[in-house]
């Protein structure tokens, strides 16, 4: 047998959950069935997708399995060959139903509101393999879910989508986001606001949903906090047998660009929203051969070259904005 008839046989990078000896990024089959089971509900010919990418659906049997992250993006590209659908991401998540997750379904909907339902859902996140993070942003008004990390837009929409479909739906319609946000522009924003009930603003800072105090407070009608604590146990010993898949470069990246404005970029803040210790923080960065620093000053000219193309802030004021004590430091750090 060749290494590509092997490979046609056993699909795409099948990664069993025995072997830990595979530090890559995975996805659980589970999710893969998922995604493959929505897409026959939109009419697409789901056995010619998986034969094309080399699976099949006794690759699904195993409840434990994890393939390569990489068969999302190879998947979705044969979607589009087939068929090309307008806001993929958006009709995937209007026909998937409760339960097609089931750990991460029932860590979420067992909660008792919007609120704690969505701190749930970013914590276990990772769960689903997929690159996207979600951080939450307790503002005094309204708090925003920001979808972010190292996923192409359909990542971002399909999970912005499903949540806010997720939670109208136990909380009997009476959950709806203030506005929604997408960094890029999707395929027909207007058709995001028809299905999802709210407005969308595209070309924004961050993608994600903007949740009122009143909507974050709403209770969810399948509350079962006995369930729940059950559900948290087999989810954390899952989560604690993953392989590191998180770019920790990327990731803080990301989370210092979104902090510079509100001047809270203390190593030691900055690390436990990331779920790490500063030390490890920095012994891990030093493992990337970065320092804290240097991702620092990094995100600081991205926000400040941000703002000055805008030309919507004076320079002294964007000064003031990224923590420098005058203009003329500001200046300095600029030019360099």
């Amino acid at each position: 047998m060749t290494v590509a008839q092997y490979r046609e046989k056993r699909g795409p990078a099948l990664i069993h959950h025995a072997n830990p000896l595979i530090p890559r990024a995975t996805v659980a089959a589970n999710d893969i069935r998922a995604l493959v089971d929505a897409l026959g509900q939109l009419g697409y010919d789901t056995e010619t997708l998986l034969s094309e990418i080399g699976l099949r659906r006794m690759h699904f049997d195993d409840p434990e399995a994890r393939l390569s992250i990489e068969t999302y993006p190879a998947l979705l590209t044969r979607v589009q060959q087939q068929r090309f659908t307008p806001n993929l991401a958006l009709h995937l998540a209007a026909v998937t139903p409760m339960g097609a997750f089931p750990l991460l379904d029932y860590l979420v909907l067992t909660c008792d509101s919007v609120g704690a339902g969505i701190l749930q859902l970013a914590r276990y996140y990772r769960l689903t393999g997929s690159p996207v993070v979600i951080e939450v942003r307790d503002d005094s008004d309204c708090v925003d879910v920001v979808f972010g990390g190292r996923s192409i837009p359909f990542g971002i929409e399909y999970g912005i989508s499903l949540a806010v479909l997720r939670l109208r739906e136990e909380t009997v319609g009476h959950f709806t986001p203030a506005k929604l946000q997408f960094e890029h522009r999707p395929d027909d924003s207007a058709e995001f606001e028809r299905i999802l009930g709210c407005p969308v603003q595209i070309n924004a800072r961050w993608s994600g949903i903007r949740v009122t105090r009143e909507n974050w407070n709403v209770p969810l009608r399948r509350r079962d906090p006995m369930l729940r604590t059950i559900l948290e146990r087999q989810a954390n010993d899952i989560v604690a047998k993953l392989p590191e898949s998180r770019d920790i470069v990327s990731e803080l990246s990301r989370m210092l660009e979104s902090h510079v404005a509100s001047g809270d970029t203390c190593i030691e803040s900055v690390a436990r929203k990331l779920g790490v210790s500063s030390r490890t923080l920095q012994r891990r960065l030093a493992g990337e051969g970065k320092t804290y620093q240097l991702l620092l000053d990094g995100a600081r000219k991205i926000v400040a070259g941000r703002h000055v193309s805008e030309a919507r802030l004076a320079i002294c004021e964007v000064a003031f904005l990224l923590g420098y004590s005058e203009p003329a430091a500001f200046h300095r750090a600029f030019k360099r």
